[in-house]
Formats: C-alpha cells, structure tokens, sequence
C-alpha cells in the first residue's frame, strides 16, 4: 500500500517561476547531483532543495531539476462562519468556504488542525487527501451560499499555487478570498498572491524568538510578513493563542502588541484560550482573567480594537465592535454568533460618521448559516 507521501508526490505541479530560483551546481561527477540546487521560495525557511529531496514543509521536492508543488486535491472542506477564522472587521454573519491541504513549515506541539498540518510527519495523523478542481471547490462554495473562499487547515503558504488557481476561479465568481496562515512568508510569495487576495488572519504566536524556534520557525519573518501585507492594502487580523508560561507574560505581550500598533493601531488583535490539545496536554487552559489582563495589555499598547475569543460571553465587552470615536455599540457578538449590527452601508457609525476599519459589504443580511455535507469530491 502507497504512502501518503507517496500518494501526494503523485498529485503535484511545477513552482510557479516566482517561487523557485537555481542558486548552484553540485560539483560531483555524477550526472542527476550535477544538477542545480534550487531555492524554494513559498515561505521563510527559504529551503535550498538538492535533486530528490524535501523542503522542511515535507511537500515541496526537486525532482528531475523540478520544484514540484501540492496540486489537485484537499485534504478537507467546511463552511464556517467567518467569524470562526476569526474575521470579526470583514463581511460579519457571512459565510467562509474553507479548504485547505496538507502539510505545514511549523510543528507547533498544541496544533489544533494536526490531523492536516502534520500529517506527513506524524503517522496518527490520517487526513486522506481528496481529489478537486477549483471549479469544482468554487461552484461547491457558490451552493452553500459562501460569501468567500479561504485557505486554511494547513500552512497556505506552502500550498500558494493551488490556492491561486482556487482565487482565480473564485474572484470571477464574484466571491472575496483569505488566507489564514502563521505568516511565515518572503517578499517573493507574497507578492504572488496578492493579485488574488482580500484578507489574511496572521497566527502571531509569540513575540520571542527563541519560543518560535522551538516550533520550527523565526519570529522576524512573520513580522515581515505583517507589516508587508497592511503596507500592500490587504486587510489585516491577528491571532494570539493566549499560552500559560509561553507567551503570556506581561513583557512578551507588550512587545507584541506595541508592533502591532506601530503597524497600525487599526490591525484587530484576537487573543483567544488555549486549551489542552495534540502533545501539549501538560498545561491548563488559559482563564478568563488571563485574557482579560492580555486585552488591557493591547489596548493600553494603543490598539483600537482587541478581542478576546473561545470564552463566548465570559470576557465582558472583548467579544463586541465598538465606535473607537463616539462608543457607541457597533456589533455584538457571542462567540461566532452575530446579535446586533448597526454599521450604516458604507460601514460608518450611525451615530457619529466615523468610518470604521475593515471591508463591509452595503448591508447587514443576517447571519448565514452552515448546512454540514461533504462536498462530492473523490477520496484516495
């Protein structure tokens, strides 16, 4: 029986020009090593990849002088509200088409989508991949009344050339797109996807760069990343697992969120609870109060808007959309469920005009809700 890395070498596609570059020759005699090295350029490890081998992502190989990518397949679909990813400034009680692939350039020990972003390194992880086209994954998102379409469940970065092809076809059909990604990014991938991008959730999981290298990564290029994204007009959110003795402490937290808002004091900042999950069973579930003390810590760090998640209706006014200029009482929440909405349909405050941070569509048309079917895709 085939492995799964088997299986996926055989559902692949060559980089896109922009995300590869030969940077030299092996000098051994023999012809296949003679060939160049290339570097893959889909996200920050920026992994040199010599003939026959892997990027530190598991998904993406050289293979006879070729940086061959993830292509035709998901490794799972759900329509979610958009407020699950979380987007709380974009289209809020819309509906999210996710999808997402395998594999991922982090190994986060508490990862809450493991059975996909690990499974080409840990073998409890089955997540079958399923074969799909982006006119199929499309019209699917179009018959469950999807307002937009979202790559997630994997690190998309790693996986950005199949979603391309997904945003072409969605773009034409008139839905919005995202990523929901840990931004580890370069300039080159991001300038790729941008054509076809509305939104990006960035996972900021720490400020210290020591606790990033411990799940595989570096903290400066998901800084990087931040910053290019508002600088290029992308719509910007960021997340914060909220973490007991990893990233909780008062220093860590002001520093993160003073970035933040050097970036700009409009970036919404989730910070959301941890709870106990994959190889990290060994720490408690963050507290309201934890997060509570967090969100004080950012607003006092000069950002607008900072919420507080998975704690539906314990965290006071963290879940709700407030007039930064006037306080009046914009969009309440409860959990992933919207209450109230008042925006006017040029997304301004009834009450004083102030026009409010995010992309809104002309009209409030009441929370979408989610039929739970399996997409008529086909299963390896």
């Amino acid at each position: 029986m085939p492995s799964l890395q088997d299986v996926l070498a055989g559902l692949t596609h060559d980089a896109a020009p922009e995300l590869v570059e030969t940077i030299d020759h092996d000098s051994s005699d023999s012809t296949i090593s003679r060939r160049p090295k290339l570097r893959c350029l889909a996200c920050g490890h920026q992994c040199r990849i010599p003939e026959g081998a892997l990027g530190v992502c598991k998904v993406r190989f050289v293979k006879d002088g070729r940086l061959h990518v993830p292509w035709g397949y998901v490794g799972g679909v759900q329509c979610d509200p958009i407020e699950k990813k979380p987007f709380f400034h974009a289209y809020p009680g819309a509906l999210a088409y996710s999808f997402g692939m395998l594999g991922c350039d982090l190994h986060c020990s508490y990862c809450q989508n493991w059975v996909t972003s690990q499974a080409l390194r840990d073998p409890v992880a089955v997540s079958p991949p399923q074969i799909a086209t982006p006119d199929a994954l499309v019209r699917d998102a179009l018959d469950q009344g999807a307002r937009l379409v979202v790559s997630t469940y994997n690190e998309p970065l790693i996986t950005a050339e199949w979603a391309v092809a997904v945003f072409e076809q969605a773009r034409k059909a008139g839905l919005a797109t995202a990523f929901v990604s840990n931004g580890n990014g370069t300039k080159e991938v991001l300038n790729y996807i941008r054509p076809y991008i509305d939104l990006y959730k960035v996972d900021l999981k720490s400020f210290d760069d020591r606790h990033y290298r411990e799940l595989g990564g570096r903290l400066h290029p998901i800084l990087d990343t931040i910053a290019w994204l508002h600088d290029a007009g992308v719509w910007v959110e960021i997340v914060t697992l909220l973490i007991a003795g990893f990233n909780d402490s008062d220093e860590e937290l002001k520093g993160l969120t003073r970035f933040l808002a050097d970036v700009s004091a409009d970036i919404p900042w989730h910070v959301t609870a941890f709870h106990p999950d994959y190889k990290m069973t060994d720490v408690a579930s963050t507290t309201t109060s934890m997060l509570i003390r967090a969100s004080e810590i950012g607003r006092d760090a000069g950002l607008r808007f900072v919420y507080a998640g998975n704690l539906p209706g314990r965290v006071g006014d963290l879940e709700h959309t407030n007039c930064p200029a006037c306080g009046t009482r914009l969009i309440s929440r409860y959990g992933y469920l919207i209450q109230e909405y008042s925006l006017t349909a040029d997304g301004a405050c009834p009450r004083c005009a102030s026009r409010l941070p995010g992309r809104w569509d002309a009209g409030f048309a009441g929370q979408r809700t989610a039929f739970p079917r399996r997409a008529s895709l086909r299963v390896l």
